[in-house]
């Protein structure tokens, strides 16, 4: 399959990968309009958030088509396919595998037979009961090794009431995060888990209604922003409106990753934009690590942000001193020896004449295993860089992550078992400086009660059975 451009590593060192987020989700209910096509461009819109393979089902009012391929949203979709995809409403789902390999049968949305016709779904989000769920269904009941065709399987076998009821009897049985968009022939549904991990909005068409992981999905396709869908609810939408209803009490724990890199500098959540949050993080980095330098620059471009913050609180210059080449991800062809031993190059250079005989500032989102950030340092000093101090707008990532991002294991994690201190002697920096906890919460502007911090601080706010989760758990049972 083709590779998605990741972050600076992804095709280049895959023991450096960088972190990624389970999934984009989006939904729409709008009769007249080529809702196949509106899907693609949410799934376009939210791209950034899973790379592996891309899908869309659609109903016409009378039966489901689900497709679904490996690859990007543009290599899986042209026009040809869209255009056998007709419908009233449509859902769509692009894919980082988070439970389950990353193949085909794994793709979704997930399609089930119900008693009166099918149910498909999307799920953004890792279940941590998984196990549990799936000794409900008969063995040999599904193909999948996701915990999103457990769940697909659970809505789709309860024949005795109706989809929404169902939703709302089993949901509050599921731990973990789930942002959920699904659909029988007529409705659509979406529905949050209790915590919120993660994001899921709604938005207002001209003629329908969208639901979608982010905001910046629905300015893709011109609707406008009318809520987050809330912690706990399930919302259904059909010809008579969008309707809610609550299966659990709120709890608030939403992503703080998401403000840090998984979420698109144009998204808001919580009624902030993330690149207003994102530049803020620099201005405090800047006060908590400040340095004399000449030049603050950004790893592009998941650092930019914060570095123009950095350079606005700091008073040093901002400058681009590293350019990236954005198509190195979607090669088919691997780099042979020569090319391999030069590393990060293939993906960003030095602009020379700008680095060298300068004091920088390097400003990254984070670090996970340290081997991007040590050649950049190495590639900035081989230019000419009088010194190279690294800042991170994140705080050390020391824990893994079970609630839909496919961070490294704790062991895999540079800061799970080094100090911030022998960090910097790995990557070979002047110094070395992260974000404080506090100071990363206090630019969210959200309190830290209502955030899930435990990549930083390893407190999970659902619970975690280390026997029920993993990547393999279903793969590993049969």
């Amino acid at each position: 399959m083709l590779k998605g451009d990741g972050d600076l590593s992804h095709d280049l060192d895959p023991h450096d990968q960088p972190p990624k987020d389970a999934c984009g989700v989006f939904g729409v209910w709008a009769p007249g309009e080529e809702v196949s096509k509106l899907t693609y461009y949410g799934l376009y819109a939210l791209q950034h958030r899973g790379q592996e393979s891309a899908g869309i089902a659609v109903s016409e009012g009378s039966r489901i088509l689900v497709y679904k391929d490996m690859g990007l949203v543009a290599q899986v979709f042209d026009e040809s396919v869209l255009g056998t995809l007709r419908g009233h409403l449509a859902i769509g789902h692009c894919r980082y595998s988070t439970t389950g390999s990353s193949v085909w049968e794994n793709a979704q949305p997930t399609l089930s037979s119900t008693e009166d016709g099918g149910l498909a779904l999307a799920h953004n989000g890792n279940l941590i009961n998984t196990p549990e769920l799936a000794r409900r269904l008969a063995p040999g009941s599904i193909r999948a090794t996701t915990d999103t065709e457990v769940l697909t399987s659970l809505l789709a076998q309860d024949r005795s009431q109706s989809i929404d009821d169902a939703a709302a009897e089993l949901l509050p049985q599921v731990r973990g995060a789930y942002s959920l968009v699904f659909m029988n022939e007529k409705t659509l549904y979406a529905a949050r888990d209790p915590q919120g991990v993660r994001p899921l909005v709604l938005g207002r068409l001209e003629r329908g209604w969208v639901v979608a992981s982010e905001t910046a999905a629905l300015d893709i396709v011109g609707a406008t922003f009318v809520r987050e869908i809330e912690p706990g609810e399930l919302i259904t939408i059909d010809e008579r409106g969008v309707r809610s209803r609550r299966f659990a009490l709120a709890e608030p724990k939403g992503c703080l990753f998401e403000y840090v890199y998984l979420a698109r500098p144009d998204t808001t959540i919580a009624g902030r934009g993330v690149q207003t949050t994102r530049v803020e993080v620099g201005r405090v980095l800047a006060r908590e690590h400040p340095v004399e330098a000449d030049l603050v620059i950004p790893t592009p471009e998941s650092g930019t942000p914060a570095a123009v913050g950095y350079a606005e609180e700091s008073g040093i210059p901002y400058g681009q001193g590293l350019v990236k080449n954005s198509y190195v991800g979607r090669t088919f062809i691997q780099p042979s020896q020569t090319i391999r031993q030069l590393g990060i190059r293939l993906k960003l250079n030095p602009l020379k004449e700008v680095v060298a005989g300068k004091r920088l500032v390097v400003v990254d989102d984070s670090i996970v295993r340290g081997n991007t950030q040590r050649a950049i340092v190495k590639m900035l000093r081989e230019a000419g860089a009088k010194e190279v101090h690294v800042r991170i707008s994140s705080p050390p990532v020391s824990w893994p992550c079970f609630y839909g991002i496919d961070f490294a294991t704790r062991a895999e994690l540079i800061a799970g078992s080094l100090s911030v201190e022998e960090i910097r002697a790995s990557l070979g920096a002047d110094s070395l400086g992260y974000i404080s906890l506090e100071g990363l919460t206090e630019a969210t502007t959200i309190p830290a009660e209502r955030l899930c911090r435990a990549c930083f601080d390893g407190v999970y706010p659902i619970p975690i059975d280390q026997d029920n989760v993993g990547k393999y758990v279903l793969e590993a049972k049969r």
